[in-house]
This record gives structure tokens, sequence and C-alpha cells, in this order.
């Protein structure tokens, strides 16, 4: 089973910046791609950008030159900082990664998720 935990969200004002974090753990082989989604309030959860254990990367249109993703392989946790941020970012965020466990099973999972509001 592998586990998923994001912290970093809050409340912060428009033009200023947050960090999330997401922690996995369990039993976990290897880590593939590493991700984070949002999801705001009567939307579907959305794209934001995810990278691969290479460290290839993938915006969404409308966070690109603002937001980046990084990871950190040996922590096994990925991180998503967020600059410039806008009232329209405001929405729960979720981490999502998929690898091999050390059952040799693939997996998928999802962080319980954090709000992030920007607001005045």
């Amino acid at each position: 089973q592998v586990q998923l935990v994001e912290s970093g969200g809050g409340l912060v004002q428009p033009g200023g910046s947050l960090r999330l974090s997401c922690a996995a753990s369990g039993s976990i082989f290897s880590i593939n791609n590493m991700g984070w989604y949002r999801q705001a309030p009567g939307k579907e959860r959305e794209l934001v950008a995810t990278i691969t254990s290479g460290g290839s990367t993938d915006y969404a249109d409308s966070v690109k030159g603002r937001f980046t993703i990084s990871r950190d392989n040996a922590k096994r946790t990925v991180y998503l900082q967020m600059n410039s941020l806008k009232p329209e970012d405001t929405a729960v965020y979720y981490c999502n990664a998929d690898g091999w466990s050390t059952r040799w099973q693939r997996f998928g999972s999802w962080g319980q998720g954090t709000q992030v509001t920007v607001s005045s």
C-alpha cells in the first residue's frame, strides 16, 4: 500500500507564493510519474503539472511560467512552487504518483488534498 501526504496549502494574497509538498511512503519499489492536480468548486479535477522519474516536466497552459514542479527521488517527495498566484488558482490540490510496489504490482495513488485559497 502506498500513501501520499500533502502539505503546504493555505491562504495567500494575489501575487503571493506557496510551496506544496507531497511525500510518498509505503511498499514502494520505484516511482515513475508524480504530479499535481487541482479541483475548484463546481469544476472537474484538472492536471496542473507532472514530472517523470527522469525529471521531464509538463504544465497546464494556465500555470506555465508561474508554477514549477520538482522532485527529490531520495525523499520520494514532489514539490510545487507556485508564484504570482491568482484568485483562479483557488482549489484543492491533489498529489498523484504511479510506479511499482515491492510486490511487483503497479500502483497509482492520490493524496488527500490540500486547500489553496488566493484572496485579498
